[in-house]
Order: structure tokens, then C-alpha cells, then sequence
């Protein structure tokens, strides 16, 4: 691959700002609109910032970690740029869905690279039913939340609620609880990538549920629906042995 054009993003650190202005002095930087390649300077945060921004343009994006997180990162250097684009591999991800109706009756939608979690609002435990595909899995889960996770988010929240690590390149969602009550002894479920999970809050007036789609948040829903959509899709280009299915593979044997 070849980019003659790179626009360079950055977070609001000192440290990206300035790593922004000194690559931007030795390759310009181009409007994002128009550019070949987006190359974003932070963490996984800005990452994620980015991949809302660009989904579906075909834009390549690359970044290099000037934040504190960058599992999605490559590694930053000033020097050769150009040469690490051309020699990048590129992975496509989908996006989640995510459709929520709030105590209101009003519909929000929102999509997530990472994950959609339920998490209770107050200090009441949730009280949610699970389906998917419309037949009901689990009639009542009492948690603090449950959370679905793409491969690329299984690595995020999902791995840190004890959720399973899912091959980037592989057709499944992970479907995780977060201190489950009761029943205490379910883990979850991996699911096919096309499953469509409806949880459904019950005593919602007694015990508020929220939902989050990475940063977008919607309070007192009732019922959320959540899905991959095949529609939407960004690139990520990453350094060769360090691409994402890498880092995937090697986070399972960390400890």
C-alpha cells in the first residue's frame, strides 16, 4: 500500500499534540476528508474516536500510542512513516448495533467497536431477561450489568469481567455478565456473529438500568436490542507481527 496524502489526529495530551505537529512538519497533513490514510496520535480512546468518525468511508486508519491504553496502537517513531504504512496489514471490523427504548418510549440508537453494556444505575442489582433471536435464553439474571463484545472488544471490559477472548478473524460475539448474582454460576455465552440479543429490564422503575455503546450512554432504558452490523466496517492497518489477530492471540497467554 502506498499513501501519499496522511492526515495525522491527535488527543488532547501534550505528548500527541506534539507528536502531531513534528510528523505533520515532515509529511503535511492533509484535510481527513481527502487524505489516502488517517494516522491518530493517543490511546485506544482516540482509536475508538476515530473509528466512530471515519466508519464506513474506507479510509485506512494507523495509530501510534501517545496515550496510556494502546491495544490498538502501533508503536510510536517519527522516523520512517511512509515505509510502515506501505508494509501495514490491514483488518476490517463491524461494528455492534445497538437500538434501546427508554422509560419514555423513545428509541436511541448507537453503534460500538468495543462492546454495549447494561450497568445498574443505583445500588439495587439489575433484574434482566435475555433472548436471542427473539426465544428467551435466560428469564431473569440479577447483576450488575451484562455486556456483548465484538472480537476486537474481547480483549476490553469483556476480558476484565472474566469474558472469553475471541480470535479477531472469527464470526462471534461474547455475551458476558458482570457480577452475576444469580443465577451466580453463568459465564456467559459465545455467540454467532448474526445472533441478535434482546435483554429486556424488568422492575425497570425499581432497578434503572443503563446502557452504553462505548461513550454514547443512555439512561432508564427498557429494552435493548444489539446486533453486528455487517453494513458498516473500518480498516486498521498495524505494523507486520503485531497486526490485531496478533495481539488477540497473544493476550490469551498473559498472566
Amino acid at each position: 500500500m502506498s499513501f501519499s496524502s496522511i492526515a495525522f489526529l491527535a488527543s488532547d495530551s501534550a505528548e500527541a499534540r506534539e507528536a502531531a505537529r513534528r510528523l505533520s512538519a515532515r509529511h503535511g497533513n492533509a484535510d481527513p476528508s481527502r487524505a489516502d490514510c488517517v494516522v491518530a496520535l493517543g490511546g485506544d480512546g482516540l482509536m475508538l474516536q476515530t473509528l466512530h468518525r471515519f466508519v464506513s468511508t474506507g479510509i485506512p486508519i494507523y495509530g501510534m500510542n501517545r496515550g496510556t491504553v494502546g491495544f490498538l496502537m502501533n508503536d510510536y517513531a517519527e522516523d520512517g512513516l511512509a515505509e510502515r504504512l506501505a508494509a501495514a496489514e490491514m483488518t476490517t471490523i463491524h461494528p455492534l448495533s445497538m437500538t434501546a427504548v427508554d422509560e419514555t418510549g423513545k428509541t436511541h440508537r448507537a453503534i460500538a467497536f468495543n462492546e454495549v453494556s447494561l450497568l445498574r444505575q443505583r445500588h439495587q442489582a439489575a433484574k434482566l431477561m435475555i433472548s436471542i433471536d427473539n426465544k428467551p435464553r435466560l428469564d431473569e439474571l440479577i447483576c450488575d450489568g451484562v455486556l456483548v463484545a465484538t472480537p476486537a472488544g474481547s480483549t476490553a471490559y469483556n476480558l476484565s469481567a472474566h469474558g472469553p477472548i475471541l480470535p479477531i478473524n472469527s464470526e462471534l460475539l461474547a455475551l458476558t455478565p458482570i457480577s452475576a448474582f444469580r443465577p451466580r454460576g453463568w459465564r456467559g455465552a459465545i455467540l454467532p456473529h448474526q445472533a441478535k440479543v434482546t435483554i429486556a429490564i424488568l422492575e425497570g422503575d425499581k432497578r434503572p438500568v443503563a446502557a452504553v455503546a462505548d461513550h454514547v450512554e443512555v439512561r432508564h432504558v427498557r429494552e435493548v436490542e444489539i446486533a453486528q452490523d455487517q453494513s458498516k466496517s473500518v480498516r486498521i492497518l498495524f505494523d507486520p507481527g503485531h497486526s490485531l489477530a496478533e495481539r488477540v492471540l497473544r493476550e490469551q497467554f498473559r498472566f
